[in-house]
């Protein structure tokens, strides 16, 4: 049997203040604005999990409050002002409902009751202007709470700031006093504190330079790398390749290479899209964490951007691409955080003075950094004798799990994710340019680039 109810935590004493929108939570106000409410929620940032053997329903309304404190953009709203301008207001107080749904059922039922909870939940778009960017859903059994929802409007964090969320819920759940963090934290940036330095000199200027190399690298590539989409816009299908050897080898060919395993997965992504396009160069659309800059490192906010990186004769010897994209994806990661809406006026001016610019229609994302870590254990066990990559190559799978809305302005989204067990690429296509065994040889093509260098490279 399941029944729900609804608890209000109060909050009060928190910090408050006003000030103009930060760079990320702008893009994503202006990218969530251009749809439609029924496709708004595909921008929340969700986190859903089981918790065995159980919190108890105080602690965790205890450390939901305490994370309010620690974060100001969770207790944040955004609005307009007279002229127009995008605010961000922090509420020293105020009330955040928990939806809670009661369960007497055994494991499985907890399961489902857990995943129907926070359907509903992600499924309904934010009012920024009138309310938090945080839903919760607790499903409670027995006093203790047994699986657990957080939904975020993406104005709130990206990615790296919800694994940041999850991280500290979970230590002050265990106990970690919120002084302590708050203290380790003290020169993490809260939202208002990062628009103060991004209106500064300091940030105009790293504005200004990230906008100039966007500019110069729309400048080198191709208005086009595949057809225009052809007929009505249909549902693009997602594809997910999940190859536990890639999870091994893109590691051995980046130490062969001494570069990093995003650079080895990058460069098989730019072959591939030069192979498929028959164009000797390469323009992808890469998207960048930015938590390496200061005080980003473990802010809870959107920081995330978007640079652009170009590669000639990406078709060439692959190890040959794998060093040169390492080379140039530098100046990639370093010119990934600035304004967003001057970018686009910017690309706008180039258009009207010199025509068409190099396509942004292909997005490359290496998200394995947001994995959770491994749970602290005992003793480590001795590591087993690796699998060769051949045999762990034969129980690579391909799945199309699910179909989504039409995206304009998009040919392919690339994705990177990682398991326990295998390396994920997750591919989103507009099917009109690349048709579906177009997206497989796609995939296939990637870990077959980097196997066979790594084979190349003298490992099984």
């Amino acid at each position: 049997m399941t029944t729900s109810q609804q608890l209000e935590i109060t909050f009060s004493s928190g910090r408050s203040g006003t000030g103009p929108a930060t760079w990320g939570q702008q893009a994503i106000w202006d990218a969530v604005g251009k749809l439609t409410p029924a496709d708004a929620p595909r921008y929340n940032v969700t986190a859903s999990s089981p918790l065995d053997p159980g919190v108890p329903v105080p602690v965790v309304l205890d450390a939901l409050t305490h994370l309010l404190h620690l974060h100001d953009g969770l207790h944040t709203r955004l609005l307009r002002d007279d002229d127009g301008r995008l605010r961000q207001t922090v509420d020293p107080a105020g009330r955040l409902s928990v939806h809670t749904r009661h369960s007497d059922g055994d494991a499985a039922e907890l399961a489902e009751t857990g995943r129907l909870l926070h359907d509903e939940l992600a499924g309904r778009p934010f009012d920024c202007a009138t309310e938090w960017p945080i839903r919760v859903g607790l499903v409670e059994s027995g006093g203790l709470v047994r699986h657990m929802s957080l939904v975020l409007s993406h104005t709130a964090v990206d990615g790296s700031g919800m694994s940041q969320v999850v991280m500290d819920l979970s230590a002050l759940a265990l106990g970690e006093p919120v002084e302590a963090m708050a203290e380790r934290r003290a020169a993490t940036q809260q939202p208002l504190e990062e628009a103060a330095f991004q209106a500064s000199d300091r940030g105009r200027r790293r504005d200004a330079n990230a906008r100039q190399h966007f500019l110069r690298k729309l400048r080198l590539g191709p208005p086009r790398q595949f057809p225009a989409p052809a007929g009505e816009p249909r549902p693009f299908p997602n594809a997910v390749l999940s190859s536990p050897a890639l999870l091994r080898a893109v590691e051995l060919v980046a130490a062969a290479h001494r570069v990093s395993s995003s650079s080895v997965l990058l460069a098989a992504a730019a072959a591939m899209t030069s192979r498929l396009s028959g164009l000797p160069d390469a323009t992808l659309q890469v998207v960048v964490s930015n938590r390496f800059l200061p005080g980003l490192t473990q802010a809870v906010s959107t920081v995330a951007g978007e640079s652009l990186f170009h590669l000639a004769d990406a078709g060439k010897e692959f190890g040959d691409v794998v060093r040169r994209t390492h080379a140039a994806s530098i100046a990639t990661y370093r010119h990934a955080y600035y304004d967003q809406t001057l970018r686009d006026e910017d690309i706008a001016r180039l258009r009207a003075e010199h025509g068409p610019t190099a396509d942004r229609s292909c997005v490359f994302n290496d998200t394995r950094e947001l994995a959770p870590p491994a749970p602290a254990g005992g003793a480590a066990a001795p590591p087993a004798a690796p699998e060769p990559l051949a045999l762990a190559r034969a129980r690579t799978t391909l799945d199309w799990p699910v179909e989504f809305e039409p995206r304009p302005g998009l040919s392919y989204a690339l994705d990177a994710l990682r398991t326990a067990d295998a390396l994920r690429l997750a591919m989103t296509a507009d099917a009109s340019v690349l048709p579906r065994p177009t997206m497989e040889r796609f995939l296939r093509g990637i870990e077959d680039l980097i196997l066979t260098e790594a084979a190349a490279l003298g490992h099984d």
